[in-house]
């Protein structure tokens, strides 16, 4: 598996934005192919978003489609271009 962690500073309109419009962005994140799962953290005004897929394709569509969401519905308050990590999953502990 391969992940992605997007990390954007001054990020209160975006963060509020995705909680507004969380069926659409599911939409959009969960139809990746390779999807496996999606999680969005606030910190005050820093927002992290992780994108878990199968591969690396995965996470560089799922990165393509958040940037074009982000241009399309954020227009007049852009948040800075997010920190990118991403890399092999080489760890996974979980409660099923």
């Amino acid at each position: 598996m391969y992940a992605v962690v997007r990390r954007y500073t001054a990020a209160s309109p975006l963060a509020e934005a995705l909680a507004k419009r969380e069926q659409e962005v599911h939409d959009l994140i969960s139809s990746v192919p390779g999807f496996v799962t999606y999680y969005a953290v606030r910190d005050g005004d820093t927002l992290a978003t992780v994108t878990v897929c199968q591969d690396k394709a995965g996470t560089d569509e799922s990165t393509k489609r958040a940037a074009e969401w982000v241009r399309q519905n954020l227009a007049d308050t852009l948040p800075s271009p997010p920190e990118l990590t991403q890399g092999d999953i080489f760890l996974n502990f979980g409660r099923s």
